[in-house]
């Protein structure tokens, strides 16, 4: 989710770009970050859905863990091996948790909207930990304040990028992402909130666009803090077997 750097393009075919999600940085308050930090230390972590691996390194190289990523799309899991990321390339599956050893940590980094049952990830992922294990992972929040303003006027644009994302199939407020995992087993123990501010939206719209670089992410990041439900770009939640 996090849009860092990230542009629009299109394949011959006119699909979305594949590696658009690349280049998570270790920014303050933005989802690398925010996972990381739930991470402990010399973890083993499995990444479901680790997609070019930008998040997996940061993960790797700030909490000295061991990260086995799993990666369906060839062009993506290329880019995780290239950082030195052992990745499964298949499908999230009972068959492929049978070929690895349990984990202290698994994450789900903006991967559950993009599945028709996000509940089913989970409940496999309960399978795959280790006693004393969590589950972290990010969600979009479709309740963002530039959701809301489209929606009073009557539009809902699906985007390349960011909350709208068109790929997207599933959408989260903080009270549905809590439900769903509640209701598959796990215990939220903490539901934080990413700032976002390379969304789009921050880029395109007034008074944002208007704004220095620096002073606008400034103001975003304390607005995300003060009303995470309205201006926070990301759930992160930290949950454990019930």
């Amino acid at each position: 989710m996090n849009a860092a750097d990230q542009t629009f393009e299109m394949g011959e075919k006119g699909e979305l770009d594949s590696l658009r999600y690349d280049g998570h940085t270790d920014a303050p308050q933005e989802v690398a970050r925010m996972l990381a930090e739930l991470v402990p230390v010399g973890s083993r972590v499995l990444d479901v859905g680790c997609g070019t691996g930008s998040v997996s390194r940061i993960i790797a190289d700030t909490r000295d863990a061991k990260i086995i990523g799993i990666e369906p799309d060839p062009c993506r899991a290329t880019a995780a091996r290239a950082r030195g990321l052992q990745v499964h390339e298949q499908l999230f599956t009972p068959a492929v948790l049978q070929l690895l050893e349990a984990f202290d940590v698994i994450v789900f980094a903006d991967v559950l909207e993009h599945v028709a049952d996000p509940g089913n990830f989970l409940q496999l992922a309960l399978r795959a930990l280790l006693p004393g294990g969590r589950v972290i992972a990010s969600v979009p929040n479709v309740a963002h304040w530039s959701v809301r303003l489209d929606l009073l006027r009557g539009r809902f644009d699906y985007q390349p990028v960011g909350i709208r994302d068109a790929t997207h199939l599933r959408w989260f407020t903080a009270e549905t992402v809590r439900s769903l995992f509640e209701t598959n087993g796990l215990r939220v123990i903490s539901l934080q909130h990413t700032a976002g501010v390379t969304l789009p939206e921050y880029e395109n719209r007034r008074p944002w666009r208007w704004m220095p670089r620096d002073r606008r992410h400034a103001i975003v990041r304390a607005l995300a803090r003060r009303l995470p439900l309205l201006f926070g770009c990301q759930h992160i939640v930290h949950a454990t077997p019930a």
